[in-house]
This record gives C-alpha cells, sequence and structure tokens, in this order.
C-alpha cells in the first residue's frame, strides 16, 4: 500500500519538476527576445495621429542615377581607349595642393581638380596655377554639405551657381563639370544639375586616401583596380585636421606604374569628348 502511494507521489514531483524546466525555459527564451534589439519591420507602427516614424535621407547608387541619365552621370570613359583620368576633390588646400602639382609637372601629367567655392575665392592663387599649367576646374560646391540630407533643389541651385560665379571670376569661364561632396546624390539633384548644364563626373576607382593608409597602400588601392577608361578619385584638400601627405608620396607609385601598363593620363573632357566650360 505504501509503495503505492509512493509511485503516485513520484509521477507527481516528476510531473511538477518538468513544468519548473519547460516555465525556466520559456523565461530564458522571453530573455534571449528582448536582449535582441527590435528590427524596423518588427516595430508595431503608430495607428492613426500623427505620423511618428522618421524619414532618414539616403542617397540613389550612382550606378542606377547612371543608368536613369547617362548623358548626365558619367561613371568612366569608353574601355577602347588607353586613357584614365585623374582627379583630386576637396581642395584648393595651401598644404597640400601646390605639392600635389608639383608631382603632376614632374611627370608631364594633366589632371582634373574639383573645388570648394569658399576655398577657391580663399586661395585663388593656387587656382590660378591650376590653369596656368593645364589642369581643368570642376565645381565642388561651396561648403561641401551633404546634399541628400541638407539640401533641397533650390538651395543646391543657389549652392552651385554662387560657386560657379566664384570659380569663374578666377578661372576665366563656367565649368560644367560638377562632382558631388561624398558622390551623394539623388534623381531630383541630378536633375536640377542637367538643367543646370553640367555633367555630373563620379568615378571608377577610388584611392580611399582619405583613411590616409600607407602611400604603398593607396597605391595598391588604385593600381589592383585600375583599367582604361578609369576615373581615380584622390584628395588634395579635407578638413583642417586631415593631412594628404601620404597621398602626394602615393602619387610618386602610381603614375610610373600606370603609364608603364601603356595608359595615357587625360583630363575628364579628354576622356569623355565634352566640353569643359559652358
Amino acid at each position: 500500500m505504501y509503495k503505492g502511494i509512493l509511485n503516485i507521489v513520484l509521477v507527481i514531483l516528476f510531473f511538477c519538476f518538468q513544468g519548473v524546466l519547460v516555465q525556466a525555459e520559456l523565461v530564458k527564451s522571453m530573455e534571449r527576445e528582448d536582449a535582441t534589439p527590435l528590427t524596423e519591420n518588427q516595430l508595431t507602427k503608430p495607428k492613426g495621429g500623427q505620423k511618428q516614424t522618421r524619414t532618414v535621407k539616403k542617397p540613389v547608387s550612382n550606378y542606377i542615377l547612371q543608368k536613369s541619365y547617362p548623358d548626365t552621370v558619367i561613371l568612366k570613359g569608353p574601355p577602347s581607349k588607353n586613357k584614365v583620368a585623374l582627379t583630386f576633390d576637396d581642395g584648393p588646400d595651401p598644404r597640400f595642393t601646390p605639392k600635389i602639382l608639383d608631382v603632376l609637372k614632374q611627370y608631364d601629367v594633366k589632371a582634373t581638380f574639383f573645388l570648394m567655392g569658399t576655398r577657391a575665392n580663399t586661395y585663388s592663387d593656387i587656382v590660378k596655377r591650376l590653369v596656368k599649367e593645364g589642369h581643368i576646374i570642376g565645381n565642388h560646391t561651396f561648403w561641401h554639405r551633404n546634399l541628400v540630407e541638407q539640401v533641397n533643389a533650390g538651395t543646391l541651385r543657389r549652392d552651385v551657381e554662387q560657386t560657379e560665379a566664384t570659380l569663374s571670376e578666377i578661372i576665366g569661364y563656367r565649368t560644367k563639370l560638377f562632382r558631388a561632396p561624398y558622390g551623394f546624390l539623388s534623381n531630383n539633384l541630378v536633375e536640377e544639375l542637367r538643367d543646370l548644364n553640367y555633367t555630373v563626373i563620379v568615378w571608377s576607382v577610388d584611392s580611399l586616401d582619405w583613411h590616409e593608409n600607407p602611400p604603398i597602400e593607396i597605391a595598391n588601392e588604385v593600381l589592383s583596380n585600375i583599367h582604361p577608361g578609369a576615373i581615380i578619385l584622390m584628395h588634395d584638400g579635407g578638413e583642417w585636421g586631415d593631412n594628404r601627405t601620404n597621398t602626394i608620396q602615393s602619387l610618386y607609385q602610381i603614375i610610373p606604374a600606370i603609364k608603364e601598363q601603356g595608359l595615357e593620363f587625360v583630363t575628364i573632357p579628354e576622356l569623355i569628348s565634352i566640353p569643359y566650360e559652358k
């Protein structure tokens, strides 16, 4: 009799223990789920009332923009010609641009410089030297703002026209070339630039020199991706705390190596057969 009662008690305790284990596992599972941040799709959407979600403006891929606006957005030149274009952004900078010009002069290379209006106005003597030595000037906005996040079409027009007016007073012509800060654009901004008679120049080879890697790494980044028709992105300026010394040194490796491959350095207008002025 006592043995039967003992068996019943053991069975009851077993199921009670199993229930505790299941409950504990459920708690652990809930804790794991609580520890994992919810994705945007998992968040409960607001029902009625004022919209509570924030719209984040993102640039459109330059490859998509080029497909949509093939006559306005340029990523590279024709692969049938053994020519490449060296381009520099964010100048002029009195610390680095003259030294880059010295290297280009040494190797008899002409490049295209996309200049900020505020810096061109301050360092107009460097801009004049650029033109005198045969380089081409492009518009890189006045203040280097993120155009997608901070600018609408009307503001873009005013910024670009202010830069254009500043540059034309120095160089004697209104440039047809434009490059957006960070390469960030959207459809409506490209359409505004098209209406302003600009050709938007992007790139197909990014040196990543703004990381300030050693010169050999900058050179390897360019040389491992070089191709006929390449538009190479580099920088002769940046934030005032940035240092472009490694960019300058890398040119002593990049230029001879590309020439040894039988490729010729030309300006953007020469590469894609467009006028450099409006």
